[in-house]
């Protein structure tokens, strides 16, 4: 894995020997990010959030490309052992933390002098994304982020092609879907209209 583009572009990321991981494919990064680039003028400027981070590649990605500030968070500590050495080794330790904690559980603390999220990335094991109901944890993640995010921010779910997400997780609605190989990635933007802000207390 590395970082395609921006200010470190090229740097290799270290990962765990041994391990199955999923790591995002180049091609699949690149479009990601020319989306957000084109569509939401981001991360350039703006506070990110990698959720189920592994050694950090969209996070780290986003800070190349002139993120403002980016919190980590995952739960498996030898994997963030890694991501602190990457983190380092980019000079992005001071536009950065990394939390351990279970993202399904607790989101993305914000930081009061960075201030809420414009952008978040959602990247759970596969095996965690059977369910995608109303009461899935993606579900009580959604909600969690509500509290978390401004009122423009843009959260990127990646899962397997063949999960079907809601339309909808209260404030979250999608707004495109795409489809590379066996990975799919759905882009959901917070809908605050009427209907929503009157009836929804996670809003």
């Amino acid at each position: 894995m590395r970082i395609i583009a921006g200010t470190k572009r090229g740097m290799k990321l270290a990962s765990p020997q041994g391990r199955q991981s999923r790591p995002i494919l180049d091609r699949v990064k690149e479009s990601l990010f020319n989306i957000l680039i084109s569509r939401y003028s981001m991360p350039e400027g703006k506070v990110a959030a990698d959720l189920f981070c592994g050694v950090g590649s969209l996070g780290l990605e986003a800070l190349s490309r002139g993120a403002k500030f980016v919190t980590f968070v995952d739960k498996d500590l030898e994997t963030l052992a890694i991501l602190r050495q990457n983190i380092a080794k980019a000079g992005f330790t001071g536009q950065s933390q990394v939390k351990t904690s279970d993202a399904f559980k607790t989101g993305a603390d914000v930081k009061p002098e960075v201030g809420k999220y414009q952008l978040v990335f959602v990247d759970p094991p596969y095996a965690m994304m059977d369910d995608t109901g109303e009461k899935s944890q993606l579900s009580g993640l959604m909600k969690t982020l509500a509290q978390q995010t401004d009122k423009k921010a843009v959260v990127v779910v990646r899962i397997p092609r063949e999960v079907r997400l809601l339309e909808r997780y209260g404030c979250f609605a999608e707004i495109d879907r795409r489809q590379w190989g066996t990975t799919a990635i759905t882009f959901f933007m917070r809908k605050e209209d009427d209907k929503q802000t009157s009836g929804n207390k996670d809003c």
